[in-house]
């Protein structure tokens, strides 16, 4: 059983993973690929990184903290960078990352 405390970042990591992967996909599908790699790739990166935190808070890491700490920090560069895009599938990435950053530094406090 996953500790309870982890819940609710645990869930924000899941849904942050889901809207970077759409927003990856959906921007290179865009007409301008080219002003879409950052955000492309911040999105990989923070799907990478929610995934790790998922696992180490499943499998009880010792570096919880520190993991999620750096996936608090990722998810903010990667909103901050969707943000900066109009289409609706950065903005909602944008959300969901900046969701998952909060949850992500209760974790590492």
């Amino acid at each position: 059983m996953v500790n309870q405390q982890y819940q609710d970042c645990i869930q924000a990591c899941i849904e942050c993973i889901e809207a970077c992967n759409v927003c990856f996909d959906s921007c290179l599908k865009e007409e301008n690929v080219k002003m879409m790699a950052e955000c492309i790739r911040m999105d990989r990166e923070c799907a990478e990184i929610c995934r790790m935190a998922v696992t180490a808070m499943q499998t009880n890491s010792h570096f919880v903290n520190q993991i999620c700490g750096l996936c608090a920090d990722l998810c903010e560069a990667c909103g901050n960078e969707c943000k900066k895009h109009d289409h609706d599938h950065c903005q909602k990435c944008a959300k969901a990352c900046f969701k998952c950053a909060e949850e992500c530094r209760k974790m590492a406090s």
